[in-house]
Order: C-alpha cells, then sequence, then structure tokens
C-alpha cells in the first residue's frame, strides 16, 4: 500500500508529481491512499506514509481536456476526488480516448466535480460584497465570504483586475486573501466576528437596492436558482429579500395605479442665467454677475462649473469635482476625469491614484501643496454594476465639452508648466488626440500658452498586474515628473 500526503487540498502540483510516479510503475489504484498534510485520519486508516518510487525512463501523455479537468476538480470538496483522478489517469494509459466517453462513471463524476467548482467560483464573484474600512486615504475594502469548495485561490485574481485601484481582503473561514494594488497574497482563514458587519455606505446601498427591486418582473424560483438561500448570509441585501417579496403584489398594484413620470428637465446653467439677468438699475453694475462672469476668480469659475449642463455626463454624477490648488501654481496637472471616490468626495485625486500620484511628486522633488490639479472632464462618467460603479472612457464631445473649464482654470491660475496625465488630459491640453507614448516626457511649447508635457496616469500603474512591470513603469514615471520639475523652474526663472 502507497500513502501519499499532499501539501493542501488544492496542491495540484504535487498530486500530479506523485499520480505520474505511481502510474509509471504501474501501482493501481487500490493500492494507493491519499490524503491531505493536517487532516484528521480515517478512522480505519493507519497506515503511514510511503516514499514515492522512482519514475522509469520513458514517456506517457494524457489529452490536455484531462489535465484542464483534474486542475477544477481537485478544488472540490469531495474527500475521494485524489483517488477518482488517479484513477482515471491510471485507465487513460490503456485507452486514450476515455475522456471522450461521457457516460462513463468515473468521466461523468469528474465533470460533476468541476461544474461544482466551477459554478462556487461564479457565486462568489457574483456575491462579494466589500465593506469600506477606515476613511478616505486609509479606506480598506473588507468582505466576507462562505465557499463551497476551495475556490479562493482560483477566484482571487478576478477581484485584482476588476478592483485593481482599491486595497481589498476577501475572509473566507479556510483562507484569506488580500490585494494591495501589485499582488495577491493569502493568509489562513479567520471566523466570521473578524469580518465587519457595515460601514458609511451600507443604507445607501440598501435604500438603492430596494428601489430597484422590481416586483413586477419577480420570479421567486428563477431568483433561488441563481442566487441559492446558502449565499444570503454575505449579502447585505439579504435582509430586504423577504419583506420585499411579501410586499410584491401590493407593489405590483401601487405600480400599475401610479401615473407616468415626468420627463427630467435640466436646470439652467449659472452662466446663462447670469448673461440673461437684468441690472439693478440704468449705468449701475451689478456685482454678483460680475463675480460669475469673472474668469480670473476661481472660486467664481467652481460656483459656475457646479451647474454645468455642457454634456449629460452631470445627470449620474454626484457632483462636479473641480480642480484644486493655489491661485497662482507654477505647475498644473490634468487628469482624465474623477473617480468613483472623488465623485463623492467632490475633490480631484483623492483615491489610489492620487495616492500613487502623491508619492510620486515627493519623489520628483515637487511640493504637493504647490501643484495646482484638474481633469479635463469635471464630472464621472460610469456604469453601474450593482454597487459598484465601473469606471468609462470620457469621449471626444465630453471632452470638448468640458474644455472651456480647463481653458478658465488655465487662465486663472497661469501655470508655467502643464502636464497632461494620460490621453484623455492630453486631447484637452493639446487640443486633438494625441498618442501618450510618441510625445511623453518632451516639453511642448504651445502658441499663446505655457509649456506642456504629457505622461501616463497614475491609475494606468495600479492597473498593471505584473510587479516588475509596474516598479519599471513608476519609476519611468517618476523620471517623467522630475524633467517637469525642471522645466517648470526654468520657465518660471525666464519669465
Amino acid at each position: 500500500m502507497h500513502v501519499v500526503t499532499l501539501d493542501s487540498d488544492t496542491d495540484f502540483d504535487g498530486w500530479r508529481t506523485a499520480a505520474r510516479a505511481l502510474v509509471m510503475n504501474d501501482v493501481r489504484p487500490a493500492d494507493v491512499t491519499w490524503r491531505v498534510k493536517g487532516a484528521a485520519p480515517d478512522l480505519f486508516d493507519d497506515a503511514a506514509e510511503t516514499q514515492l518510487p522512482e519514475v522509469p525512463k520513458g514517456t506517457f501523455s494524457v489529452p490536455a481536456s484531462f489535465m484542464e479537468l483534474a486542475e477544477s476538480a481537485i478544488l472540490h470538496r469531495d474527500p475521494n476526488r485524489f483517488a477518482l483522478l488517479y484513477r482515471l489517469l491510471w485507465r487513460l494509459k490503456a485507452n486514450h480516448d476515455l475522456m471522450e466517453i461521457a457516460t462513463d462513471p468515473d468521466v461523468a463524476q469528474a465533470n460533476a466535480l468541476a461544474r461544482g467548482v466551477r459554478r462556487d467560483v461564479h457565486k462568489m464573484h457574483a456575491f462579494v460584497r466589500f465593506r469600506e474600512i477606515g476613511r478616505e486615504r486609509e479606506a480598506r475594502y473588507v468582505a466576507w465570504f462562505e465557499p463551497e469548495h476551495h475556490v479562493v485561490e482560483c477566484a482571487a485574481p478576478f477581484f485584482a483586475r476588476r478592483f485593481a485601484d482599491m486595497p481589498w481582503s476577501i475572509l473566507t473561514p479556510e483562507i484569506c486573501a488580500h490585494w494591495d494594488g501589485s499582488h495577491v497574497s493569502f493568509t489562513p482563514g479567520v471566523s466570521k466576528a473578524e469580518a465587519p458587519s457595515e460601514d458609511r455606505l451600507e443604507e445607501v446601498w440598501l435604500r438603492y437596492y430596494a428601489s430597484i427591486f422590481n416586483p413586477a418582473r419577480l420570479k421567486v424560483k428563477a431568483m433561488e436558482k441563481e442566487m441559492p438561500k446558502k449565499y444570503w448570509q454575505n449579502l447585505p441585501e439579504a435582509k430586504l429579500i423577504q419583506p420585499l417579496i411579501a410586499a410584491t403584489a401590493r407593489r405590483t398594484t401601487d405600480m400599475i395605479a401610479e401615473p407616468g413620470t415626468e420627463p427630467h428637465k435640466p436646470q439652467k446653467r449659472v452662466e446663462d442665467a447670469a448673461m440673461t439677468r437684468k441690472p439693478k438699475a440704468r449705468g449701475e453694475a451689478d456685482a454678483e454677475t460680475s463675480r460669475e462672469l469673472d474668469t480670473t476668480d476661481l472660486e467664481s469659475l467652481r460656483e459656475q462649473a457646479a451647474a454645468c449642463r455642457a454634456c449629460p455626463l452631470w445627470k449620474d454624477a454626484t457632483q462636479t469635482v473641480f480642480g484644486e490648488g493655489p491661485e497662482h501654481a507654477p505647475l498644473m496637472l490634468v487628469g482624465e476625469q474623477p473617480g468613483d471616490k472623488e465623485d463623492l468626495a467632490g475633490h480631484p485625486f483623492v483615491g489610489p491614484a492620487g495616492q500613487m500620484l502623491d508619492r510620486a511628486l515627493a519623489e520628483a522633488g515637487i511640493d504637493r501643496s504647490k501643484v495646482y490639479v484638474t481633469n479635463a472632464v469635471k464630472h464621472f462618467k460610469f456604469v453601474p454594476r450593482g454597487k459598484i460603479r465601473l469606471h468609462q472612457k470620457p469621449n471626444t464631445p465630453e471632452i470638448k465639452a468640458c474644455r472651456q473649464w480647463y481653458e478658465r482654470e488655465l487662465a486663472a491660475v497661469r501655470p508655467a508648466l502643464v502636464v497632461a496625465l494620460g490621453a484623455t488630459a492630453a486631447q484637452s491640453v493639446l487640443g486633438k488626440i494625441t498618442p501618450v507614448n510618441r510625445s511623453r516626457g518632451h516639453v511642448i511649447d504651445l502658441p499663446d500658452g505655457p509649456k506642456a508635457m504629457v505622461t501616463v496616469h497614475p491609475s494606468y500603474l495600479l492597473r498593471l498586474p505584473d510587479a516588475d512591470a509596474k516598479a519599471r513603469e513608476y519609476e519611468r514615471f517618476v523620471e517623467d515628473l522630475k524633467v517637469a520639475a525642471r522645466a517648470m523652474k526654468h520657465a518660471a526663472h525666464a519669465a
């Protein structure tokens, strides 16, 4: 009897090495016992671990479909999965086409395990709900989830790609996944008591969920099939589901009885209202109107921009996010648009990209407090995905509609140098579509304006999945800012 002990429940490499050595030595499946290190021993199993036999010379190939199936099936909680997969491997020596026989009991069982794992990964992607811990720059997002199988390690990269710009942790009873903006790490599991139970936006999310719940389209069985009750304990909105279902009949009747909704009428822009306002008396200047139309007053510009309706983005955004910084800063940084954090806070560059920008500025020797920061587009453009708002790139009409505010900020601040962060900012600053890599790091003389420079947006660095590439690109970004610092000082000295 051969006893094989694997390092963990997900030790596919260990299983593959052992299985290859055993099958090449013609060890029958009935003569192998599979264990996991640290697991409680079987009641009737007191055999000690044995040394694996040496692999003899020669080759043994299996279909790629089997290896793909084994990688998924081994993540299932079925305690017999290692033995099942080794039995399949043993049988493949005699019948290379075994995996094509869907009705074979072993093949069917292995496929069922793999389907269960894929379903569990999908449910984890769908039903993880992050809660915010801390505030502003110290914020971290933590979620609690109880997967059915050993899927945390294979499901975690999805969250790293989707939420690359926010630090998060997914806590589970078995293993916890953590993202720091550059790589995913894993720690031992914890109890649910260590997970947060609410955050500051919890009530907002619950109100939103209740408002989009459509009783006229409710199909309880279909809902429970897609969102089984065992996952409800992980969802903040779960406490609303039963009351909403119970009130379905009444709400449907009320919806039918309600009159149609009046179309939204956009408010008149502040600057338009100021242009048409009647003076108090002949020859007498209206001080308030003059202040609103003063393009050299940043505070006036901020008030005017708050009511901007030049493009449709204002309809869904929380607020206009105007630029901030000293009134006559020598350096102006122009980003793409406010993100989710900026839209809620009303200030530019306060999210993860802003934190990276602050760090890079400090390394480049630029005092952040002496820089004016703004965005080419002043409203957050996004697509809602449940509780998450996914960033969308502004299009050319939206960039052109918002360029008036950049031009007025430029006239008010009068910087020595403008640095465009990313392609959208470059299009606004230079007035045309400009590839970043072609113009990056070079000082450009603008007609009738300050000097300009183009580099990447810090959010680009956050999205890079490879740690080495991210480190290289960050260093290059800092070098670009050092070039900007030298150009800014030279332009200021010349002036």
